[in-house]
C-alpha cells in the first residue's frame, strides 16, 4: 500500500497506463544492480531512484576524481577522493529516501558476481572496459539474470539488452576481447560529456520495462547512437551457435 507521500511523489506514474499503483508497487519491490558508478551508471542510478526502484545495488572500486565530473553527474566537487559508491549512495538518498542502496566498493570478479547476482532482478553494465563486459555477460547468462549492455566512446554509444536463454548475448556479438593494443578507452580517446546521459538513460528505461513487464526489450538488437549526426541505428543480432556463453 502506497503512503500518501509516495502517492504524491509517483503521481505521474500512478496515472500512466501500464504502470498505475500496481506497477509502482512492482518498482518499489524491484532490485537493480548497477556495475559502474561513472558516466553510464550516473544517469541510470538517478532515473531508477526517481522512478522508485526499491533496491539499487552499486558496484565500483574507484574514487571520485576531478576529471570524472565532466560526465559523471552522480558526483560533485565536494566528493572528490570519496569512494564512488558512497558518493552515489548519498546522491540517490538525497533524491529519493525511499530507495535502499547497497554498495559494493570492489572491482567485480567472477566470485563477487556469483554471490550477489541472485539478489537482483536486472543488471546494468555501466563499466568502461571489455574485460568487465565479458565477465558480466558470462555471469548473467549463467545465472539467468537479464542485463543491459552499454558502451560509449568519443561521440558514439551503443546499448543492447540480453535476456538469457531467450535472446543473443554479448558474446554472440563480440566473440572475445580485443587485444589491448586495439581496445580504446575513454581515458585515452575522450568522450563527449553528455553522451553517457543518453545511453545510461536508455539502460534505465530497459530496467524499468523489465520490472513493469511492459513494452519490448532491446533484445536481439544493438542500438547505436552518433551524437554528431544525432542519428540512431539498429543492427540485428542473432544467436551464434558456437557462442562460449549461451551456445549449446
Amino acid at each position: 500500500m502506497l503512503t500518501s507521500t509516495q502517492q504524491e511523489r509517483y503521481a505521474r506514474h500512478l496515472i500512466l497506463e501500464g504502470v498505475g499503483p500496481e506497477g509502482q508497487e512492482k518498482l518499489l519491490t524491484g532490485k537493480v544492480l548497477i556495475i559502474g558508478a561513472g558516466g553510464l551508471g550516473s544517469p541510470a542510478a538517478y532515473y531508477l531512484a526517481a522512478a522508485g526502484v526499491g533496491t539499487i545495488g552499486i558496484a565500483d572500486s574507484d574514487r571520485v576524481e576531478l576529471s570524472n565530473l565532466q560526465r559523471q553527474i552522480l558526483h560533485s566537487t565536494a566528493g572528490i577522493d570519496r569512494l564512488k559508491v558512497e558518493s552515489a549512495r548519498d546522491a540517490v538518498h538525497e533524491l529519493n529516501p525511499d530507495v535502499q542502496v547497497r554498495t559494493y566498493p570492489v572491482r567485480v570478479d567472477e566470485a563477487t558476481l556469483r554471490t550477489i547476482l541472485a539478489d537482483y532482478d536486472f543488471v546494468i553494465d555501466a563499466t568502461d572496459n571489455f574485460a568487465s563486459k565479458f565477465l558480466i555477460n558470462d555471469a548473467c547468462v549463467h545465472a539467468g539474470t537479464p542485463f543491459s549492455h552499454g558502451g560509449i566512446l568519443r561521440y558514439t554509444g551503443q546499448t543492447m539488452t540480453v535476456h538469457p536463454h531467450r535472446s543473443p548475448c554479448y558474446r554472440c556479438l563480440f566473440e572475445e576481447e580485443p587485444p589491448p593494443e586495439i581496445a580504446t578507452s575513454c581515458s585515452r580517446a575522450g568522450v563527449l560529456g553528455v553522451l553517457p546521459g543518453v545511453i545510461g538513460s536508455l539502460q534505465a528505461t530497459e530496467a524499468l520495462k523489465h520490472l513493469l513487464g511492459v513494452g519490448e526489450l532491446l533484445t536481439g538488437r544493438l542500438l547505436t547512437y552518433d551524437s554528431l549526426s544525432l542519428r540512431f541505428r539498429e543492427i540485428g543480432v542473432g544467436r551464434r551457435a558456437g557462442c562460449g556463453a549461451c551456445g549449446e
